[in-house]
């Protein structure tokens, strides 16, 4: 199967986030701008008068714009250019009354760190945080192997970026998920995606994955994020092995961080939580989980069902 960020036609993203990680209230900041329509005008970010709509400086503005596209929230509008649309899944979540109008459930976190490193919609534009879930290998790693991975694959794609451009990306990706502990007490408390405990920090530049079961990440999300790698990587496969599962690039288990136990446990109760729809086996020493549905409209309908189910 083929790395996401390899495919011939990605482009590497290593800028917009203004050096600001992703904050708590930041996708539902942007996602207020809505029209009845489910777009954005593009102006919004633009305007002078976005610091006062935004309540933060002109750089953060930038960074909330970067942050949004790059979770999903909004993506380019293929007929307007000057708007942005609305993704469903996010309407759902984060309007008035939706399922987490004040983005503070954890399915909310897990979602984003999903979409930045596992499924995006639209554009990618989180490169570093894609590399660090899916292309490093190793529980600990440090800030400079990091680097030289990066520098090597942005030169095979022959894209042009600079070593402090490069190393501002990496700094804010991991300070994303775990502030540093000289930060502030504000900075260190507003990071969204630090809640989930993916990267501890062991000082000195290095760092450590946190691999095992993620207690608040719920089953419902689990499968809803199953389905979607299971349709950018095998669309026409009825069934799919559990290795693929647990170690594919942009898999759960490896964006998730999950070892072997807890993903086989939360594959056991599958066909429960689906209506029998995707149901687990293990026979033989071939452990694999076996799709009934393949019409989009099915697939579609029992994404619905997870996500709801998944901010019970």
């Amino acid at each position: 199967m083929e790395n996401y960020i390899f495919n011939a036609t990605y482009q590497p993203h290593f800028s917009g986030h203004e050096t600001f990680p992703l904050r708590q209230m930041w996708l539902k900041k942007a996602f207020d701008c809505t029209t009845d329509q489910l777009s954005i005008d593009k102006s919004v970010f633009n305007q002078d008068r976005a610091i006062a709509v935004f309540g933060v400086g002109k750089n953060m503005v930038s960074s909330i714009r970067h942050w949004a596209l790059a979770c999903g929230v909004i993506k380019e509008n293929s007929i307007n250019s000057g708007g942005y649309e609305i993704s469903g899944d996010w309407a759902n979540i984060l309007s008035s009354r939706g399922l987490d109008p004040y983005c503070e459930h954890a399915s909310t976190t897990w979602l984003a760190h999903w979409r930045l490193a596992g499924s995006p919609i639209g554009k990618h534009r989180a490169t570093t945080c894609w590399w660090l879930f899916n292309n490093v290998t190793a529980l600990t790693f440090n800030k400079d192997d990091i680097y030289q991975q990066l520098s090597k694959y942005a030169e095979s794609k022959k894209a042009k970026v600079s070593e402090s451009t490069l190393t501002r990306d990496i700094e804010t990706c991991l300070r994303a998920y775990c502030p540093r502990s000289e930060d502030s007490v504000e900075d260190m408390a507003e990071p969204m995606l630090g809640e989930l405990g993916l990267i501890l920090d062991q000082g000195n530049g290095s760092f450590v994955f946190s691999r095992g079961p993620k207690a608040s990440l719920s089953d419902s999300l689990f499968i809803y994020a199953l389905l979607e790698y299971w349709d950018r990587n095998f669309p026409s496969e009825k069934s799919l092995a559990f290795e693929s599962i647990a170690y594919g690039p942009g898999s759960p288990g490896l964006v998730f961080k999950l070892d072997e136990d807890s993903i086989a446990e939360r594959l056991i109760h599958l066909s429960d939580s689906t209506d029998g729809q995707l149901v687990w086996s293990d026979h033989a020493g071939i452990r694999q989980i076996t799709r009934r549905i393949f019409d989009q409209n099915s697939t579609n309908s029992l994404k619905s069902k997870l996500l709801l189910s998944a901010y019970d």
